[in-house]
């Protein structure tokens, strides 16, 4: 299935993962941007920010658990991930986490937190609709995993 034919599915979860990856991007762009500011609970937002973009490229991109080192604890909790309502229920959580972040005053880290809402939100759509997760052969789903091994 190529990228074009991916979108044209109408299946939200390649939605979800898609954003997913945008989320990847913005929550470690705006985590490094906002950890120097000086005021300490943005700090620790944006750490957390960090943290969640790490999170996120392990269960969005599955090709990189097989190629990168990882203890078996955190290949296990990364593994809980596979249905479209953990995923949404995750994104959930980290996009809370990020409108939290309102606490400390306005910052760039509220447009992680409507992406990290998006993204839940294109994973809930596909959990009511009972789609089956299906992951990106682009991003090392069935396709690019089942040829490396």
């Amino acid at each position: 299935m190529t990228f074009a034919e991916e979108f044209r599915s109408r299946n939200f979860s390649i939605y979800g993962q898609w954003t997913g990856v945008v989320c990847i991007v913005l929550c470690f762009a705006l985590g490094i941007a906002n950890i120097f500011s000086f005021n300490a609970v943005r700090i620790i937002f944006s750490v957390l920010c960090l943290v969640s973009s790490f999170i996120l490229i392990f269960i969005e991109v599955p090709f990189l658990l097989r190629i990168c080192p990882t203890s078996s604890k955190f290949d296990e909790f990364i593994r809980r991930f596979t249905t479209n309502w953990m995923r949404a229920a995750m994104y959930t959580i980290m996009s809370v986490v990020q409108w939290l972040s309102l606490l400390s005053g306005a910052s760039s880290l509220i447009a992680a937190a409507v992406f990290l809402i998006l993204a839940a939100l294109f994973y809930a759509l596909a959990g009511l609709k009972s789609q089956e997760f299906v992951g990106s052969k682009t991003l090392g789903g069935q396709g690019l995993a089942q040829m490396i091994v």
